[in-house]
């Protein structure tokens, strides 16, 4: 294929038409290899034309679209070498796929590289270590009969065929463009018939989002080196972050504890129907807020309602049954799929994603051939393809009885603004069952699959009904209540958990007389708020509307990188003394009320916004720049005058290092805290910190048992003679002995379950309520 001829100029555009869309302007310049390669010259590439409603001419020498040449093959590029190897499978030997194996060209990372007094114009160079790739493909491009760019259909995607269009002479606007949203033989089929432009919109939306993350990260970042220490980041996104969960812990640090109590009455009816309720009235006033007895807050009224029990029959003032329908849950996007990830299967946002990208770019299943399983996975969209409504309904009406079906498809819109550029994440074959996939998927594939499966085919179900009871008493001037859940109609729940919280309620009669036989009191404190865990803070982003599909994974991983946070013993995110350093100058000069407020929510989010105004056509990706750029140079001037925060110091533990004498301070690494010498790099001693959990080792008897974390920073407990005594659980102890033999007992992964490892007793402890 002829390469374009490359020349040395400014970006020329000449208007020509008011209402045709603009092509790109850029005059090509001399190709820059990658950074620190041997074959040096290096040389800015102007970004892509900026939409001013005319038409730019381009002087495009030798500028090739797919169909200027006639036979031969078909040369097919993709990011990912596994995607390539499932389609030279799907699409025969008429094509050639070939990977890019992600970006082929970026931002060096050694210099800010955007010229802000040239209209922000980015210098592209060849990705370090894509020499050989490159070469490849501009080889066989020059062999082939066309070019098809098939990178991932998202913003970045389309950012990535650009660049591809620039490096092979590719005019993006020739129908040079395939997107596949699912990876079978039918769809990809058909999407090479259908080729398309490259969307430059997009490209220029993305290109925005690029310049801006990098004018942030390499502007922001040198200011913290001289204000605290060297080595520090920030992030346009990562910041935001970063200040939810320090906002989150300061609440922590500052919470009062309210003081609270819970009365409970156990009593039983004449026939023996048993009943548990609990005080919610005295007076005829509630004694609840918030879900809570909060307004028995002292002994007193514990005292005076136990007293009403005593000197008072407790009858049944009312008993109502209501039965209410539960919607289907939606199928899955991006942030709901890493959320239910988290939760149900214990898969961190990024281990989510590369499995569904495993599971988007296919395996090879017996008498099917290599087959992608899910749609795309990187969405923010709950519509679903009409076909694939039909085949999932015709699955349902073969597999349930009637009443599972719901008369007319269910449909579902993204609250708030959705790109909805491609589907919800859903199975490409509702008939791929996850059974029928045993000892083909990986534990971890097959995990995630079932619950893109179930989800998926739970949302076109009938809702599920659900009788809601309300058992009142009362004894005197005190109130008393009970609820009851029962499960009436399963509907979806036949695939997807319900998660009733109510236990089934006996019916009862109005007036009739309950016996007391027990009455417990509880004295509890409120709690403060959570700290994050991963899929809460990307709940919390996507409801703010901080960041998108692509990088909610990536958020969360550089604060871990960067030694923000560190992942607590509960496996929540804690912010370290350096996160909350780093947070406190950032609040100071970047706040809500600032010229450039990167670290407030709405600031964020109305940015997120202006991008997507930029993919929609309905702005120019330059403008968006200027005024960002005016406003945060100005508050850059003021934080250049603040006097330097000292980073926080190592604590002192009080020892010395028993290898070279130096004292031993607590450090936090991205596993938590662990103990290291102040005599680092010369010394490297290190030890874990031993956190005793007041129970003997079961095993030998003599030892602690303590809590210790793994290379990968999972929790696990042992003894505290190793390597004297060999005893490991991943479960914590109970906190009970052994029936048979007084040994520690440990906890079980089923909730209230405990064991004996030395005699092999196992049984059931009492859950407290808050667990």
């Amino acid at each position: 294929m002829a390469k374009k001829k490359a020349t040395v100029g400014k970006v020329a555009a000449q208007a020509v038409s008011s209402t045709s869309r603009k092509k790109n302007t850029d005059i090509k310049k001399k190709e820059a290899p990658a950074e620190k390669s041997a074959s040096t010259k290096k040389v800015k590439k102007a970004p892509p034309s900026s939409r001013g409603g005319k038409k730019a001419l381009t002087k495009k020498t030798a500028s090739v679209s797919v169909a200027d040449k006639a036979g031969g093959k078909t040369l097919l590029i993709v990011e990912s070498p596994t995607k390539a190897k499932t389609l030279t499978k799907i699409l025969g030997s008429k094509y050639i796929v070939k990977s890019s194996v992600g970006h082929i060209r970026d931002l060096p990372k050694s210099r800010l590289a955007i010229d802000v007094d040239n209209d922000f114009a980015p210098e592209y160079i060849l990705v370090k270590g894509k020499a050989k790739v490159k070469n490849e493909i501009t080889s066989l491009a020059e062999k082939v009969s066309k070019v098809i760019l098939a990178s991932d259909p998202d913003r970045e995607g389309e950012a990535i065929a650009w660049h591809l269009c620039e490096l092979l002479g590719i005019d993006p606007d020739s129908p040079c463009r395939v997107r596949f949203y699912e990876i079978t033989q039918g769809a990809v089929k058909e999407a090479v018939k259908n080729l398309e432009p490259v969307n430059m919109n997009k490209v220029e939306a993305q290109q925005a989002r690029r310049i801006l993350d990098r004018l942030v990260g390499y502007t922001l970042s040198p200011l913290l080196w001289k204000k605290i220490r060297r080595g520090l980041s920030a992030g346009r996104v990562q910041s935001v972050a970063l200040a939810l969960v320090c906002a989150r812990e300061r609440e922590i640090r500052n919470f009062v504890p309210r003081e609270y109590w819970i009365v409970t009455v156990a009593a039983v009816a004449e026939d023996g129907r048993r009943y548990v309720l609990k005080a919610d009235s005295l007076d005829g006033k509630t004694l609840w807020k918030e879900g809570k007895s909060l307004l028995i807050d002292s002994q007193e009224i514990v005292d005076t309602i136990l007293g009403e029990i005593a000197g008072s029959p407790l009858v049944v003032t009312d008993f109502k049954v209501r039965e209410s329908l539960r919607a289907a849950p939606a199928p899955f996007k991006t942030s709901t799929l890493q959320q239910e990830a988290a939760r149900r299967s214990g898969l961190s946002p990024r281990r989510a994603m590369r499995i569904a990208q495993e599971l988007f770019e296919g395996v090879s299943i017996p008498g099917r051939g290599p087959t992608g399983l899910i749609t795309y996975m990187r969405t923010d969209s709950l519509r679903i393809a009409p076909e694939a409504v039909r085949k999932c309904r015709d699955y349902i009406s073969a597999h349930f009885s009637p009443e599972y079906l719901p008369a007319k498809e269910n449909v579902y819109a993204a609250k708030g603004r959705s790109q909805d550029a491609h589907e919800a994440i859903r199975p490409t074959d509702v008939e791929i069952t996850p059974e029928s996939l045993e000892g083909i998927l990986s534990s971890d594939q097959m995990k995630l699959y079932s619950l893109i499966w179930r989800r998926y085919t739970a949302s076109q179900m009938a809702p599920a009904k659900v009788a809601n009871a309300t058992l009142s008493a009362s004894a005197g001037r005190a109130g008393f209540r009970q609820l009851g859940e029962t499960l009436v109609f399963p509907g979806w729940s036949a695939l997807w958990p319900l998660d009733l919280k109510g236990e089934p309620l006996q019916p009862a009669r109005k007036g009739e007389t309950l016996l007391p036989e027990t009455t417990e009191t509880e004295q509890k404190f409120t709690r403060p708020p959570a700290r994050y865990s991963e899929a809460s803070l990307i709940k919390v982003l996507e409801e703010e509307g901080v960041g998108r599909p692509s990088t909610y994974a990536s958020i969360v991983e550089t604060l871990y990188d960067r030694g923000y946070v560190v992942r607590s013993d509960e496996r929540r995110l804690q912010p370290t003394p350096l996160g909350d350093t780093v947070d406190e100058f950032l609040m100071k000069y970047f706040h809500g009320d600032s010229l450039s407020a990167i670290v407030d929510t709405g600031f964020t989010a109305r940015m997120e916004e202006n991008l997507d105004d930029v993919e929609e056509g309905k702005v120019q990706w330059l403008s968006v720049l200027k005024e960002f750029w005016g406003a945060f140079t100005r508050t850059m001037e003021k934080a250049e005058t603040a006097k330097a925060v000292p980073p926080p110091a190592p604590e002192p533990i009080g020892e010395d290092c028993p290898e070279c004498g130096k004292p031993l301070v607590l450090k936090n690494g991205r596993f938590g805290e662990f103990i290291a010498c102040t005599g680092y790099p010369a010394c490297k001693y290190t030890r874990p910190v031993l956190v005793k959990t007041g129970a003997l080792c079961p095993k030998c008897g003599k030892g602690d048992v303590v809590k210790r974390k793994s290379r990968k920073g999972k929790p696990f407990y042992g003894c505290s003679r190793y390597p004297d005594c060999d005893f490991v659980s991943w479960n914590p102890p109970s906190g009970n002995s052994c029936p048979q033999c007084g040994a520690s007992l440990m906890s079980t992964g089923k909730k209230g379950g405990e064991e004996c490892v030395k005699c092999g007793y196992s049984g059931k402890r009492e859950v407290p309520e808050d667990e």
